[in-house]
């Protein structure tokens, strides 16, 4: 039931405002971050608080960083794509309408992924997001803005959704990454410098983000990281955060739902993601639906109704355009657990150990770590 989901602390901050807060910076208005002459902001995908804490021995730099105060929260659901468009439009996704990794699009029964989907599904990235990208804002004013990221991501349907405006520097290791960042936002008076770090979330889906080879991730990007401190040219302040933070969840920890399932009667649509489902029902059945997984999930999981997330603010304040795309009732996991669909032809889903998507605190707070003028 709503009355018993987390409630944020007031003191809270969002990932919403750390954008909002670097041209506060660069625009000699610093609040959270002291002033600097250009700013980069750095996207670990997938480094939740909870998980660097303890890994810490494999990240000795960034926790002697990162004090008490140096966390956020980020948006429900707690997964990449509502994450990185949040934080690139400084709105919550009941406003900018990206609200989970899979979501009905209304009127209709296509679920799109909402990464791929504007290539494979016909999302236009210029409607479908609803906000306008602060890149493309502040360059239209004048300032140099620059995503430093994969080639693989440039042109996408989501990078056009999410950062269009900035200027696209492909870069591939995570070496040349962080030194391109440093070289634009050297270059460039005023500059705002986005850096994307994929590997840690890759390795932690494929092999839990407890596993030696995470670890061994995390203490490679750290030695980058304290490196790449060190000879960041003066003025320049960056700062580390994630989208998201992970759980693992093994095989035996999954719950299948299969055909005959009482939980799927009337559910047309199972979307969303394993730890936080969109369930579309038929007209009408919402009220069951959400009954029927009370009485079997409320143990593991917060179970509510569209009206419920909605009242209870999960989504921020949702539009009108928005509201449908939300399941008719939502599930999120709150003990170690992650369902799937088994009717579903493709198990390879199934395969994926570290997960994220719900409102656990291990999931929701992510790192906020100053480095060079920020620090």
């Amino acid at each position: 039931m709503t009355s018993s989901l987390p409630i944020d602390p007031l003191t809270a901050r969002s990932l919403t405002g750390v954008l909002p807060q670097l041209i506060a910076s660069v625009s000699g208005r610093p609040d959270w971050f002291p002033s600097a002459r250009s700013a980069v902001v750095i996207v670990a995908d997938g480094l939740g608080r909870g998980n660097l804490s303890q890994r810490s021995a494999y990240a000795r730099f960034l926790t002697e960083r990162m004090t008490k105060r140096d966390s956020a929260r980020t948006v429900f659901p707690a997964t990449t794509a509502a994450a990185l468009t949040s934080l690139f439009t400084g709105v919550t996704p009941g406003e900018h309408g990206i609200v989970g990794y899979r979501v009905r699009v209304p009127g209709t029964s296509a679920a799109p992924n909402q990464l791929t989907g504007w290539e494979h599904d016909g999302l236009d990235p210029h409607t479908w997001q609803r906000s306008r990208p602060l890149f493309e804002r502040e360059a239209a004013a004048g300032r140099p803005c620059f995503v430093v990221s994969r080639a693989q991501y440039a042109g996408t349907g989501f990078t056009t959704a999410t950062v269009r405006g900035a200027e696209f520097v492909a870069a591939s290791g995570i070496a040349e990454r962080l030194a391109s960042a440093e070289a634009l936002a050297a270059a460039h008076e005023g500059a705002l410098v986005y850096a994307y770090i994929p590997e840690l979330d890759v390795i932690g889906h494929g092999q839990g983000w407890e596993s030696d080879r995470w670890a061994a991730e995390l203490e490679s990007l750290d030695a980058e990281l304290r490196r790449w401190d060190r000879q960041l040219g003066p003025g320049i302040g960056a700062v580390l955060t994630a989208d998201h933070g992970m759980v693992d969840v093994p095989a035996h920890r999954h719950v299948l739902l299969d055909e005959g399932d009482p939980l799927l009667d009337e559910v047309e649509i199972v979307a969303g993601e394993p730890r936080m489902l969109h369930l579309y029902a038929s007209d009408g059945a919402g009220a069951r639906v959400a009954s029927r997984w009370r009485a079997s999930e409320s143990d593991r999981s917060w179970v509510m109704t569209r009206a419920e997330a909605i009242g209870a603010g999960l989504f921020g304040a949702v539009h009108p355009e928005v509201e449908e795309r939300i399941g008719d009732v939502l599930v999120a996991a709150r003990s170690g657990v992650a369902y799937y669909d088994d009717r579903s032809a493709d198990k390879k889903p199934q395969r994926m150990i570290g997960q994220h998507g719900s409102l656990t605190d291990q999931e929701r707070i992510v790192p906020l770590v100053r480095l060079g003028a920020f620090a």
